[in-house]
């Protein structure tokens, strides 16, 4: 319920990190400036009594996150893929919220796999290890098939979970309205279009049957991507809090001694996580959002094992489009197209001055291309240019938030494996690839086929619906005003003719 008691929520926030003693660590990590620091600790020391203990055996920083819950865990789990935004000793102590949080009893995971199943434990598994794994949504456990002995991995949703979620998410929103209440001028970012995309994420990852589809369609999707591999479901034994998968064996993607222990290339893996990526997104316009050490592995053979599906990220086609060519433009330094593709796609209002955001573009672009290879970040330069596009009235695109989000975790990832990777190096193929099938003469051809198939499809229906247009146009008109009577057979006729002419064109081709 969202309500002025969420105030009590967001205080206690801040006054968790003064009790637990992580506010001076968080505060030094992000480089907050003095008046910053100063609001945050007058407003978090007199609360103090309020924070949540946590558990004293934690770091600060996670003992704080684990306490607050699993939305501010989500957080944590970020932020410890990005060394260089939070510090090299915030991020270690973060990484711990990827796979070892501290888990429930196995009792009651048993109790909650043989109610969603309806079947004993022992009656399915011949095997039902303790946990393996425990995050901020569900654990692990490693189990053996009772009837084919298979290994798989039975993943259980936390006890509770939805309404430690729904209080956070409630105190987002509540949060999100006081900002919009308070400030006007953020109403065209949408705080509360950012919180609503965000809940039904996290709706989307609490009911593990929508993981297996996604697990299946990714699957399908990747299924010829050298050195990738993605467990395939159990169908018959997953449900809402249950999901049983392929076990699959390998190391954790953020254990660097161990992977060079495997005699894997760890250069080569961090160039092919960063690819996959980004031939997901614009490829597929699908793409696991959740990319973090945590869900990853290593095989032993060097390939890339990715599981838990919860947060999956899903691009229209043109938004893609927009995206590959706002990065073509700046890995070739072409201010102006980038300029151009904004202006295009309406993500710029069509009243501000091209030249002038071009201008800006360049100021966020040249400086980077004049680093060290080792600091060249990606994510860095979608974060400078959601800036820019800020100051020129863009509105917060809900769309391209977790492809950002995303971003920047695949980047920690990759510069965890390899400090000196070229990102931009690495990106350019992949991107170069994408432009050549789906942007030009080949790209409207496409399209142009695509619009005939939709117009064959309808073709029965297109006499009558132009006959009912006529027809309505030879009634009486009650109001006098008929302008654009015609616009709906205007654009029939001109659908039509465009269909045409990309059959004969795909014909002569």
């Amino acid at each position: 319920m969202r309500g002025p008691h969420n105030i009590i929520r967001l205080v206690r926030t801040l006054a968790t990190f003064e009790r637990t003693g992580a506010i001076n660590l968080v505060l030094e990590a992000l480089e907050a400036p003095p008046r910053l620091r100063f609001v945050a600790r007058v407003l978090g020391w007199p609360f103090k009594w309020l924070g949540l203990k946590g558990d004293p055996a934690l770091p600060p920083a996670t003992r704080a996150l684990t306490a607050l819950g699993p939305a501010y865990i989500k957080f944590g789990q970020i932020l410890s893929t990005r060394p260089d935004v939070v510090g090299d000793e915030l991020a270690l102590q973060l990484q711990y919220l990827q796979d070892k949080l501290p888990p429930f009893p196995l009792s009651v995971a048993k109790e909650m796999v043989a109610a969603e199943l309806a079947m004993p434990v022992d009656q399915i598994f011949s095997t039902f290890s303790e946990p393996v794994a425990a995050a901020s949504i569900a654990q692990v456990h490693r189990a053996r098939l009772l009837d084919t002995g298979e290994e798989v991995a039975v993943k259980v949703l936390r006890p509770g979970i939805e309404r430690a979620f729904r209080k956070d998410i409630d105190a987002f929103y509540f949060a999100a309205g006081i900002i919009e209440f308070l400030s006007p001028a953020s109403r065209r970012l949408r705080p509360m279009e950012v919180v609503k995309h965000f809940d039904g994420v996290v709706q989307g990852e609490l009911d593990l049957r929508l993981e297996s589809a996604a697990a299946g369609e990714f699957a399908a999707n990747t299924d010829k991507d050298e050195g990738f591999q993605i467990p395939k479901p159990v169908w018959h034994l997953s449900g809402r809090t249950v999901l049983t998968m392929d076990w699959a064996e390998g190391v954790n993607m953020a254990d660097n001694a161990a992977i060079d222990a495997a005699g894997v290339d760890r250069n080569v893996l961090a160039s092919r996580v960063l690819q996959l990526f980004l031939q997901h997104a614009l490829r597929d316009g699908y793409f696991h959002a959740d990319m973090h050490q945590g869900n990853l592995k290593v095989a032993a053979n060097g390939d890339i094992i990715a599981y838990d599906f919860g947060i999956m990220g899903r691009l229209d086609e043109y938004t893609r489009r927009v995206y590959a060519e706002i990065l073509y433009g700046f890995i070739r330094r072409d201010y102006r197209r980038v300029a151009e593709v904004h202006f295009e796609a309406g993500y710029v209002p069509a009243d501000r001055d091209i030249d002038e955001f071009a201008r800006a573009l360049r100021v966020v672009g040249e400086p980077i291309f004049g680093m060290d290879a080792t600091r060249i970040s990606m994510a860095r330069l979608l974060a400078y240019l959601f800036e820019v596009t800020e100051r020129f009235g863009m509105e917060t695109r809900t769309e391209l938030i977790l492809l950002q989000r995303t971003m920047v975790v695949v980047e920690g990832v990759a510069r965890s494996l390899n400090p000196q990777i070229n990102i931009w190096q690495d990106a350019r193929p992949v991107v170069e690839s994408y432009i050549k099938d789906n942007v030009g003469p080949k790209a409207l051809l496409r399209d142009l086929q695509k619009t005939a198939m939709v117009l064959a499809r309808f073709g029965p229906k297109l006499p009558r619906l132009v006959e009912a247009q006529l027809e309505r146009q030879n009634r009486p008109m009650q109001e006098p005003d008929n302008k654009g009577a015609l616009h709906p057979l205007i654009w029939i006729a001109l659908g039509a003719a465009v269909a045409l002419s990309g059959v004969v064109l795909g014909q002569a081709l």
